[in-house]
């Protein structure tokens, strides 16, 4: 084979390898959970950086700090707390359809809680206390069928606890206080139970 052979079969080779690496890249491979992570990220401000592991040309999250995985590569945990974190919350974290526990307490994010937390059928604890969440508390947090831990305290969320909840038989402790709801509480199906703290 000649030189410009050689040369042609290099960029032959250099070429399929690059095909390779845009389809194990992120973007190709659409990793939907390192992409709502990803949106979490942007819509926060991070003055300590603990966030700074989170890459997105990473091919899944799990090597990113403060993320736990399963077996099958799958987020389990977001581990968040008392972090110096402010800004919003995402619609995406509806999408981490095996997380388990989302730990953001004592942090100093705003807004309201997403309906899309709703989507989260495997969430057993909801800790999302001493923040400075506002609106109403999302009825959808009623689909939250294996719910344990619900810890909404230290906000400046107003309305009602809405009554879906109540239909949340895993349900053991509910955590609502120094928020500025109304109206009563529920007493009815798992509440009744339930210690609450209002």
């Amino acid at each position: 084979m000649g030189i410009s052979g050689e040369v042609a079969a290099r960029t032959i080779t250099l070429g399929l390898a690059a095909v390779t690496l845009t389809l194990l890249s992120p973007s190709a491979w659409s990793n939907s959970e390192g992409d709502a992570l990803y949106a979490l990220r942007r819509s926060l401000s991070d003055p300590k950086n603990v966030l700074l592991s989170w890459d997105p040309t990473l091919v899944n999250p799990c090597t990113w700090f403060h993320i736990t995985c399963n077996q099958e590569n799958r987020v389990t945990r977001l581990d968040l707390g008392n972090s110096n974190l402010s800004g919003h919350l995402v619609p995406d974290l509806g999408k981490l359809e095996h997380l388990q526990y989302l730990e953001l307490y004592k942090n100093n994010i705003q807004g309201t809680i997403p309906t899309e937390l709703g989507n989260l059928k495997n969430l057993i604890s909801l800790d999302l206390y001493n923040n400075n969440f506002s609106g109403s508390i999302p009825s959808s947090l009623g689909k939250m069928k294996s719910l344990v831990f619900l810890r909404l305290n230290g906000n400046k969320l107003s309305g009602r606890i809405p009554r879906e909840l109540s239909g949340v038989s895993t349900l053991k402790v509910v955590d609502v206080s120094n928020n500025d709801l109304c109206g009563t509480f529920p007493t009815s199906g798992s509440f009744e139970h339930i210690p609450l703290n209002k």
